[in-house]
């Protein structure tokens, strides 16, 4: 693989908080390795920010190791950027070329409100799983894995399921900012294993439910939110909620009566 260097443009949004407006910034950076993740360019430009007197470019990180879903970036208009199934601190400027101008911004959501330049506050999706993504039965010590038999295609489908890390890329790409991707997912690893039974109808009301406050939009099923999910979950997830969903209503009111 070639090494080079490059010299690049960024457009970055600006944004002091959610109560102002914000704006484009222009930078110039240069030197920029190919080998260099994206995150570690704009630790570059900090750095140079920094150095000129001027205010660095908030924005979110945490591990770097794509597991934390922290580094929420869109990026030339797909969240991420442009390589499938990476997040931003996997992104490598070998992705791009000598020359390019790459503008940068926050995930656009009503949910999902501005607190600077880069950084929104995702915490709408940790209080959808507080409304019902765990388990409450307390089975003392972890028990050996291989005691509760479980079929594998529902051990894989709960796995590939559970692999969402929460980062919003779904709420992003969505043009009705909608969180469903991301509900479908936490509902359906626990709904495939026999130990989300316990709360299993009340799950799926109480997080739809969440999400709905929250203000995120309706799901009308164009897909785009599982083409840049950078851990791949399907929308079949979706299926499966909407099923959840349905038998937890009829069971509601088959209950009242």
């Amino acid at each position: 693989m070639e090494h080079y260097n490059m010299n690049l443009t960024l457009k970055v949004w600006k944004q002091k908080n959610a109560e102002t407006g914000g704006k484009f910034e222009t930078y110039k950076v240069s030197n920029i390795s190919s080998e260099m993740s994206f995150l570690e360019m704009f630790d570059v430009l900090n750095e140079q920010l920094v150095r000129e007197g001027k205010e660095p470019v908030a924005f979110d990180h945490d591990c770097r190791e794509g597991i934390c879903g922290m580094c929420s970036m869109y990026i030339n208009g797909r969240p991420h950027g442009p390589w499938h199934g990476t997040t931003t601190c996997q992104l490598h400027m070998r992705a791009f070329k000598d020359g390019d101008t790459i503008v940068v911004e926050p995930w656009r959501a009503k949910a999902f409100p501005v607190v600077k330049d880069l950084i929104v506050d995702r915490s709408a999706f940790d209080r959808i799983i507080q409304a019902g993504g765990y388990i409450s039965v307390n089975t003392g010590n972890a028990q050996d894995g291989n005691n509760i038999p479980i079929p594998k295609e529902n051990a894989d489908k709960a796995f590939a399921a559970a692999a969402c890390i929460g980062c919003g890329a779904c709420v992003a790409a969505c043009k009705n900012a909608s969180a469903l991707l991301f509900l479908s997912a936490k509902v359906s690893h626990l709904a495939l294993l026999p130990q989300g039974e316990t709360e299993r109808k009340q799950r799926a009301l109480n997080m739809v439910a969440q999400m709905d406050k929250e203000g995120f939009g309706a799901c009308t099923n164009t897909g785009a939110c599982e083409a840049v999910c950078p851990k791949e979950i399907e929308i079949t997830n979706i299926a499966r909620l909407n099923r959840e969903y349905l038998m937890a209503g009829l069971a509601s009111d088959t209950k009242e009566q």
